[in-house]
């Protein structure tokens, strides 16, 4: 099987995952995330890899909530964030769990294209990287998008949605990096 190949299915079974999770939170809450702003949804991902980046700083977890979590959570925060841009002009917070699921396959089937595109012309360069180079090039991310909202340009949603695409996908890189560390 192809390296890309390997990618692709590992990348689904991270995706179920997240998804699971996503699905269970719709259940709990419903569709209240939709209240969110572009601004307040960076801020939760940056609270999220800040505490991941502080672990790793400081080798010490006192809060035993695992950082895998975390990992899902940036992933289903980012899809939020394309969601969101999506329906923009849509004022519902309550989404049917339907309508919300299949929301998040599209943003998922989209970004995931995007990722084999980059992959393939840098060739599984991420295999080689740290976890903490992915969650540094996140809260990089977090932090251009942080300046759109405060200046915004004629194409900042779009970089915006940009951004967010590739925090997902560093987010899901980070996941299949720890569960390939946890099976050796």
């Amino acid at each position: 099987m192809s390296e890309q190949m390997h990618t692709s299915r590992q990348y689904d079974q991270v995706i179920a995952e997240c998804r699971k999770v996503y699905l269970e939170k719709i259940q709990q809450y419903g569709t209240s995330w939709r209240v969110l702003r572009t601004i307040s949804i960076a801020d939760q991902i940056y609270i999220k890899a800040y505490r991941i980046r502080t672990i790793q700083e400081k080798q010490l977890q006192l809060v035993p909530e695992s950082v895998v979590q975390e990992w899902i959570a940036m992933v289903n925060y980012g899809i939020i964030a394309l969601i969101q841009f999506k329906l923009k002009n849509d004022e519902r917070i309550d989404l049917p769990a339907e309508e919300a699921l299949a929301y998040y396959d599209a943003a998922v089937s989209e970004t995931k294209d995007l990722m084999l595109k980059k992959n393939h012309d840098y060739g599984e360069a991420w295999r080689e990287m740290s976890l903490e180079s992915l969650v540094d090039l996140i809260l990089t991310k977090l932090l251009r998008i942080r300046q759109m909202v405060r200046n915004p340009q004629t194409d900042a949603e779009e970089q915006m949605y940009s951004n967010f695409q590739d925090i997902i996908n560093y987010a899901v890189f980070a996941l299949i990096k720890q569960r390939e560390e946890h099976e050796t």
